[in-house]
């Protein structure tokens, strides 16, 4: 099975409410989804499919964040810069 996309649109809220809510309850709210849209199929891969998802954003704005510098990513990631050169490398983002 392929991984699915799942659009996730929450109600609009103020931008003090959105901070309050925690990475993980949009991780629940989009894997409920997920799990509703399967319609009886097996999920395959499951863990990687979600670390590859949640991956992929983390190190693209923490890289804007650092304005490109790899180095101080990987400090704030709490990474070697090896290994954030291979997670770049994996999602294509060097």
């Amino acid at each position: 099975m392929s991984a699915q996309v799942i659009e996730y649109n929450p109600s609009p809220t103020p931008t003090r409410e959105r901070r309050k809510q925690p990475l993980g309850n949009a991780v629940r709210v989009a894997l409920k989804l997920y799990f509703e849209r399967l319609e009886g199929q097996r999920p395959d891969e499951l863990y990687n499919m979600v670390m590859d998802e949640v991956e992929r954003p983390l190190l693209e704005c923490t890289m804007e964040y650092c304005g490109g510098n790899q180095t101080k990513a990987a400090r704030f990631l709490g990474l070697n810069r090896g290994t954030l050169r291979k997670k770049l490398k994996h999602h294509g983002l060097d």
